[in-house]
């Protein structure tokens, strides 16, 4: 005798909102992996000289890629948010013998990320 197993539906994870963003999050890995491969790509064109990088800029031009990179851009934002909120409970830090209250990591976690970003933006458009 067999036990039964109710069917599941292919989209079962999208009946409750916190099922939907476990699975937005883990997809968000491949759009990760998508930046690194364009950097990569990046830094291949202007090693190869100013054709090979003109040649890239004139190729990222395209509206697919252009398209591409803005659903990865939401989508590492999304991995990066979901991941700085996850950081609290993932690190215990504890500072003369107290343990650091949640919210200081995760404002920690989105101060070294405007930081970040602000020094990026001063180093590219400067």
């Amino acid at each position: 005798m067999t036990a039964y197993h109710r069917p599941i539906p292919i989209l079962w994870w999208t009946e409750r909102w916190s099922y939907l963003l476990f699975v937005l999050r883990e997809l968000s890995s491949v759009f990760v992996a998508w930046f690194v491969v364009y950097l990569l790509l990046l830094i291949n064109a202007i090693s190869d000289g100013p054709a090979a990088y003109d040649e890239f800029v004139e190729r990222s031009g395209h509206w697919w890629v252009v398209a591409i990179n803005v659903i990865a851009l939401l989508f590492v934002l999304l991995h990066t948010v979901t991941w700085f909120g996850l950081a609290p409970k993932a690190m215990v830090v504890k500072l003369q013998g107290r343990r650091v209250p949640p919210r200081a990591i995760l404002a920690a976690h989105y101060a070294a990320w405007l930081l970040l970003s602000a020094i990026t933006a001063w180093v590219i458009l400067r």
